[in-house]
């Protein structure tokens, strides 16, 4: 049975410059962002491929472009592959921390360094505090923001959302120095195994493109379902 959101009204953004696939265009679907929004309803359209940023909740609708696929995997079932288990254990010495979802000078300093790092010229980089915090904080989500230290220095912030039926990965920001640790894969694998262990059958992990080098990394956690037409299928 799908989600039911009749009552909720959407607003289609004017097509713009893809910012994943060249010389492709793309429209976002918003839902009313004066509705009162809460965790029922976000599940509902979670389940429908929506996602959040800040407090806007959207979904690509592109008319001649299905590449962006939403993914979630199915907890239960997932089995590290051999690259996935080196990233545990190359990780094991971190110390893991749920922090409330206020805004702390460390994570966006941490937040700045990996944007600028990460993301230069591509419209984030050189954020204020009020950028950042207008980007990871929604007002009525359930969020936690998971925080990764090696001996107390932070290397790596998880935002994620309580979903009714699974977590969602919002957002992950690291040091760019540790790269080689594959923190983003960590995280991913980290809220895999809370989701598991909270009962959640779900984790969600955003949009996946195919052709995107990027995006590459979402498709490997396996067994992982894609919405297509409606219907979440087994990729």
């Amino acid at each position: 049975m799908r989600p039911q959101t009749a009552s909720l009204h959407f607003y289609a953004t004017p097509a713009e410059a893809c910012p994943y696939l060249p010389e492709r265009q793309m429209v976002s679907v918003f839902a009313d962002p004066r509705a009162d929004m809460d965790m029922g309803l976000y599940g509902r359209l979670a389940q429908l491929g929506f996602r959040r940023s800040g407090r806007h909740v959207y979904r690509h609708q592109c008319p001649a472009c299905q590449a962006c696929v939403p993914l979630r995997v199915p907890v239960v079932g997932f089995k590290a592959n051999r690259n996935q288990r080196r990233v545990l254990r190359r990780n094991a010495d971190l110390d893991v921390t749920l922090v409330k979802a206020t805004p702390r000078e460390e994570h966006f300093e941490l937040y700045r360094r990996y944007v600028d790092t990460r993301h230069a010229g591509g419209g984030m980089d050189d954020p204020s505090p009020e950028d950042y915090w207008r980007f990871i904080d929604s007002g009525w989500a359930d969020t936690d923001l998971v925080e990764f230290r090696l001996q107390g220095r932070l290397l790596c912030v998880a935002v994620c959302d309580r979903l009714p039926d699974g977590l969602s990965a919002v957002y992950t920001f690291f040091d760019p120095g540790a790269a080689a640790r594959s923190l983003g894969t960590h995280a991913v694998l980290w809220q895999i195994s809370e989701a598991r262990r909270l009962g959640l059958p779900y984790a969600y992990l955003g949009y996946w493109i195919a052709e995107s080098e990027k995006m590459a990394y979402k498709a490997s956690f396996r067994p992982v379902q894609g919405l297509r037409e409606g219907d979440w299928e087994t990729l």
